[in-house]
C-alpha cells in the first residue's frame, strides 16, 4: 500500500490534478507494476480512501462525450506533507527481505536431492528469464529514460544479476555434494 499512496501522490504531486484513468494510464505506461508493488487496478480504490483520509480532493467531475464521468483528484497540503513523509520512510528503509529459499537450504535433506537440483535450476532459469526480459526493456526504453530512471532499472538489473549468480554458486554446490555421495 506504501508504494502506491508513493506513486498516486507523486504523479498527482508532478502532474497536477487529474482524473483516475489517467494515473492508471500513467502507471501502465510506466509499466509501474514490473518495478513496484503497485497494481494499476487498485488504483481506484486507493484514491478513494486517499479522498477520504484527507491527502487527496475531489476538484471536479469531467465528461467527455459519450465516455463516463470521471472524478479529478488533486493532491492536497496533508497530502504533501504525506507524500514527504513516504519518501522519507522508504529511503530510510534498508531492510534486506529474508528468502524463504534459505529456510529451504536449512531442511533441504528433507527433500529428494533430484528434485531439489532440478527445482534450484528451474529457479536459477527463471530468474535468467527475468534478466533478459528487462535487458530487453531497457534497451527499448532507453532513449526515453532520465537519469534517475537508468539507474533505477539498473538497481533492478544488478538484483536480477545477483540472483542468476547466486543460484549458478548454488546448483555448483549441489552438484560437488551429489557427487560426494
Amino acid at each position: 500500500m506504501r508504494a502506491t499512496r508513493l506513486f498516486i501522490l507523486g504523479a498527482l504531486a508532478d502532474g497536477g490534478p487529474m482524473h483516475g484513468h489517467r494515473i492508471r494510464t500513467a502507471a501502465q505506461i510506466d509499466r509501474v507494476e514490473l518495478w513496484a508493488d503497485v497494481k494499476p487496478g487498485s488504483l481506484y480504490g486507493a484514491l478513494r480512501r486517499m479522498a477520504d483520509e484527507g491527502v487527496v480532493e475531489v476538484v471536479r467531475t469531467e465528461q467527455e462525450g459519450n465516455l463516463p464521468a470521471r472524478t479529478v483528484y488533486a493532491i492536497t497540503d496533508r497530502g504533501r506533507t504525506e507524500l514527504l513523509s513516504v519518501i522519507r520512510s522508504v529511503l530510510a528503509d534498508t531492510g534486506l527481505r529474508p528468502d524463504p529459499i534459505q529456510l529451504v537450504l536449512l531442511h533441504g535433506g528433507q527433500i529428494d536431492p533430484g528434485e531439489l537440483l532440478a527445482a534450484v535450476r528451474q529457479r536459477r532459469d527463471s530468474y535468467a528469464t527475468q534478466l533478459g526480459f528487462w535487458r530487453n526493456l531497457r534497451l527499448e526504453a532507453d532513449r526515453h529514460l532520465t537519469r534517475l530512471e537508468a539507474i533505477a532499472f539498473e538497481q533492478t538489473l544488478m538484483r536480477l544479476e545477483t540472483e542468476v549468480a547466486w543460484h549458478d554458486r548454488l546448483l555448483a554446490e549441489l552438484a560437488d555434494a551429489a557427487e560426494q555421495t
